[in-house]
């Protein structure tokens, strides 16, 4: 779970108090409602009878299934996190990971959010390279048209700027999203499920991308957008530039962003540049 900032951990404490729960079982309760985008949860804690499950509109599961009256404070708890969740700006994600045709009017939304149970005040500590108002992007990206999250991986598409910022486990990269005019992402339902997107030119690996920024810092490159692909010994593509990129490939390898199969198909197609 992200760190909590110093209001973040006092809201915890409060809704602990309120609803008499410990302040670790709210905090790992949040984390479930985050995970469900603010309209589910799946947790795992002692206080809440073990393992259960629950949804806004009322259908709750836990382990303790006839103690009603531990539902009925798990509900309670559930719909106060899941309207906290929404004041919180880019917690709730609009549409799902693999689409973002529905979310054209994300900025707007997400600027009127923040003024909820806690005010402007952000539940978590930013993220390093976040902007002011605790956005895990680099703040110079600006406003994203679209986000989403799905799993341990977040986006932010900024087609303005040919950006395009990843999330994963607390470590952001940024990429140049070149001429791609990106119309939906994708993670494989698996353990070390790579991620894609689709745009004009079919699904393409995100780990294809050039990378123009990693840990949170903010782009340094403003450059027009490029071809999506360059044949094999184009002038200007260096060998220091190719093995950089097949290192960057490893990494995002090791980490189970690409799979071996598009790993080994994206270095040959880089070797053959040289």
């Amino acid at each position: 779970m992200r760190k909590l900032s110093p209001a973040g951990q006092q809201v915890v404490n409060d809704l602990a108090q309120r609803h008499g729960f410990g302040a670790d079982a709210v905090a790992v309760m949040l984390d479930g409602v985050m995970n469900g985008n603010g309209s589910m949860a799946q947790f795992s804690h002692h206080e809440f009878g073990g393992s259960g499950q629950w949804m806004r509109g009322g259908m709750i599961m836990i382990g303790d299934m006839f103690n009603n009256t531990l539902k009925g404070r798990i509900d309670a708890l559930c719909s106060e996190l899941s309207t906290l969740v929404a004041s919180q700006p880019g917690l709730i994600q609009t549409g799902s990971f693999q689409s973002q045709s529905q979310s054209g009017n994300l900025g707007s939304q997400q600027q009127q959010s923040g003024t909820g149970p806690v005010g402007p005040v952000s539940l978590f500590v930013p993220a390093s390279g976040a902007g002011p108002s605790g956005n895990w992007w680099p703040q110079d990206l600006g406003w994203p048209s679209s986000t989403g999250a799905q799993n341990n991986v977040r986006y932010a598409y900024f087609p303005q700027s040919h950006r395009l910022a990843i999330d994963l486990n607390a470590s952001v990269t940024v990429y140049d999203t070149l001429d791609h005019q990106i119309d939906g992402f994708s993670q494989q339902q698996s353990a070390g499920g790579s991620l894609t997107f689709s745009s004009q030119h079919g699904m393409v690996a995100v780990a294809s991308l050039p990378v123009v920024a990693t840990s949170g810092t903010a782009a340094q490159q403003t450059t027009a957008p490029k071809p999506a692909t360059e044949p094999a010994g184009t002038p200007g593509t260096g060998s220091g530039d190719v093995f950089a990129a097949i290192e960057r490939l490893a990494d995002l390898h090791g980490k189970g962003i690409l799979s071996d199969t598009e790993f080994n198909a994206k270095k040959a197609q880089l070797l053959s540049r040289l």
